[in-house]
């Protein structure tokens, strides 16, 4: 029941409660610990925190925005199913933007980019035993970190704000695939970064970044109830 896993959230109450449960909400469903269909009650999450309905109600329309929520009048609050759409247009937007990132950071890298790069490599191989939930973070900081080192930061923040629903199917891919194959892709952009070739840096980041494409079927054959039907 999603009662317990938002019992596992604590909020900070000397801080705008309302962004912390729009994350805290957001983080939960985008790692598939409140599963689409479920049904949430603004009353139950706001008895919970010991806030009014107010903060719960504006989190609820910010995340129905994002295409996470459904607001049924009448009926209640639904966690959405994943919208493969969706997932296929940041996943677009993505490689349309980073392609560019890589190549800026391959065509003249920042000053100790390389070896940040080469911990977080380091980093992400140590991970891999603990699985998704300690991989997917690591892997957002590899690609925010391109995009800083490129000079556009807001890039980062753009692409965050378009990928929700991907990250829904990152989260079921991690926990179908290895995730070895990711850090050799990771590998492969930083190989191409430290020789100054963005032409190859730029064919690294796609062909990363289309990996999902082809695992797509595979994750829907499997959490098939969890997608919209086309």
């Amino acid at each position: 029941m999603y009662q317990d896993t938002i019992r596992t959230v604590e909020l900070d109450l000397t801080m705008a409660v309302g962004p912390q449960i729009t994350a805290a909400l957001r983080r939960l469903i985008v790692h598939n610990s409140i599963l689409p269909g479920q049904r949430l009650s603004e009353a139950e999450i706001s008895q919970h925190f010991g806030v009014s309905r107010q903060p719960v109600r504006e989190a609820f329309i910010k995340l129905a925005e994002e295409g996470l929520l459904e607001i049924r009048p009448q009926r209640g609050t639904f966690v959405q199913k994943v919208s493969l759409e969706a997932v296929l247009d940041a996943r677009f937007v993505r490689e349309a933007v980073e392609a560019d990132i890589a190549k800026l950071c391959a065509a003249v890298p920042r000053p100790g980019l390389l070896r940040e790069l080469r911990d977080q490599l380091d980093a992400q191989r140590a991970s891999l035993a603990k699985g998704g939930d300690a991989f997917v973070p690591l892997d957002d900081l590899f690609h925010r970190t391109l995009a800083e080192a490129a000079g556009h930061p807001n890039a980062w923040m753009v692409i965050e704000g378009l990928k929700s629903q991907l990250d829904r199917v990152r989260h079921f891919a991690t926990a179908q695939f290895p995730l070895e194959h990711l850090v050799e892709q990771h590998a492969a952009i930083v190989d191409a970064i430290e020789m100054r070739d963005p032409g190859a840096a730029e064919d690294a980041m796609r062909f990363h970044l289309k990996r999902i494409l082809s695992d797509l079927p595979a994750i829907r054959e499997k959490f098939g109830d969890y997608f919209e039907l086309r």
